[in-house]
């Protein structure tokens, strides 16, 4: 995990985020053992930001990747308090991440919690719902 750590730091100056000035950066780790980092992408209309999570998971499917590929996931912010993914990132996680894969939320001490796919949105819309 220490690697996806030094990952998501050095992509975090990556992040376009001159309205929030709130910086995310999360990292894949395929199941080919090559990784995969997003960060998150503001825009001046709010409603067209994109998250860290969402930028890694769409660039990971862009490449031919699916949910299977992928072993486990690293979030990472500059703040020292763990900062959990949105709820739109949740439900992006949930049909895009399998429910056991690992979720690290790291701090800026590199303190981290790990959480299943499945923990951080239990009541899930999905396509069993349709």
């Amino acid at each position: 995990m220490k690697d996806l750590y030094k990952l998501a730091k050095e992509a975090l100056p990556n992040s376009y985020s001159k309205y929030s000035n709130f910086k995310v950066a999360a990292v894949l780790r395929m199941k080919d053992g090559s990784t995969i980092s997003g960060v998150n992408v503001e825009n001046a209309s709010f409603g067209l930001t994109n998250c860290a999570e969402r930028s890694a998971l769409y660039a990971a499917y862009s490449k031919g990747y699916k949910k299977d590929d992928i072993v486990e996931i690293l979030i990472t912010t500059e703040q020292d308090e763990f900062v959990s993914p949105c709820g739109a990132c949740r439900q992006v996680l949930r049909e895009l991440v399998n429910e056991d894969v690992n979720i690290h939320i790291t701090n800026n001490k590199g303190d981290s919690k790990t959480v299943k796919n499945i923990d951080l949105l239990p009541f899930a819309f999905t396509e069993k719902n349709l």
